[in-house]
């Protein structure tokens, strides 16, 4: 038998905290001296000691672990039950963490302000390309909300186009549009908004403030097509179900067409056409960290006579594992003031 100060450091516990066990009923000693009142345990009871601290990690109150105690909650159910609650902080420090990116990125916006130079930005043209794209719905348009929805599309993606045997020939490029709403009265961004292979139709809301339609595409060519046994059609289906008109297009910010293609098993095919005039800027790092670079982008179209006609295209130049070697081109539409 082990005296209560051996017991506890077996256990991992305070000599407080058996006799108060003891007192609620949950772990009684083996044997109680009579005359000096020492408790002294066995070592089978460590592993009821082990169930009770276990269930308290879950949350349950100990009045809650007695009751459980009582019932036999079996190995199996046990394990169940820390599983699920190792998922629940799992999470909850996964959303810690992009909180903290958050408000370093936040941090970093605001120590950076005015030191861009003129030089970090260059304004051009961009190319009509070919993508393979797959579509989401994000609650905003903060990296917080597109993050969790752009990274699973992209793992889809490349998991279907693999499947497809399509190879990409180019880097992945995101953009995106409002969400369609119902009702009226909010006003759609200077320039119009980007538009899938699907449009859309009804009024959109301000971007940033709310559902953004998350284009998550890969620059293909058409004789990759070609060889997985794909070809061109006047219409297709996007990812998110809706339809294309008769000659396969939609209309995108700067009066662009997104021009459908041939579709894919699960994913659609789109000719997203070039921008005339885009101010763009390199990113480097994780696109969690963007804003600075992002508010940066826009004082310089404000301070050199430009305004912005849609949201900023993604051109994923270098994605690495290590998120912090990543290269990202920000490409938005603008129009002189």
């Amino acid at each position: 038998m082990f005296t209560i100060g051996d017991f506890a450091r077996y256990g991992r516990v305070s000599a407080r905290m058996l006799r108060h066990y003891d007192a609620l009923g949950l772990l009684r000693p083996a044997r109680t001296d009579p005359v000096s009142g020492y408790r002294y345990y066995e070592a089978a009871q460590l592993a009821r000691l082990n169930r009770i601290i276990a269930l308290k990690d879950l949350g349950f109150s100990l009045q809650q672990v007695g009751a459980i105690l009582t019932e036999e909650v079996s190995v199996p159910e046990l394990r169940g039950m820390l599983r699920l609650r190792r998922a629940e902080l799992e999470a909850a420090l996964t959303a810690a963490g992009a909180r903290l990116a958050q408000v370093e990125a936040r941090l970093r916006t605001i120590e950076s302000e005015g030191r861009m130079s003129a030089d970090d930005v260059v304004v051009k043209p961009t190319g009509t390309v070919l993508l393979a794209e797959l579509t989401g719905i994000a609650a905003g348009y903060g990296p917080e909300d597109i993050g969790p929805v752009i990274q699973p599309l992209y793992t889809e993606l490349c998991r279907q186009l693999e499947t497809a045997g399509v190879t990409p020939a180019g880097p992945g490029l995101a953009y995106y549009e409002d969400a369609p709403t119902t009702g009226s009265g909010n006003e759609r961004p200077a320039g119009g908004s980007e538009g899938s292979a699907g449009g859309g139709s009804g009024t959109t809301a301000a971007p940033g403030n709310e559902a953004i339609v998350v284009h998550a595409g890969m620059v293909i060519t058409r004789e990759a097509l070609g060889k997985a046994g794909l070809t061109a059609a006047g219409s297709s289906t996007p990812a998110d179900g809706s339809s294309t008109p008769a000659d396969g297009s939609a209309a995108t910010a700067g009066g662009g067409v997104v021009t459908a293609g041939a579709v894919g098993p699960g994913f659609a095919v789109v000719t997203l056409p070039g921008l005339d005039c885009a101010a763009t800027v390199v990113h480097r790092g994780p696109m969690s960290r963007v804003l600075p670079t992002a508010q940066n982008l826009a004082h310089w179209i404000d301070a050199n006579g430009y305004r912005s006609a849609g949201y900023a295209r993604e051109l994923y130049l270098e994605c690495p594992p290590d998120q912090e070697k990543w290269v990202t081109e920000l490409q938005e539409p603008v129009i002189r003031a």
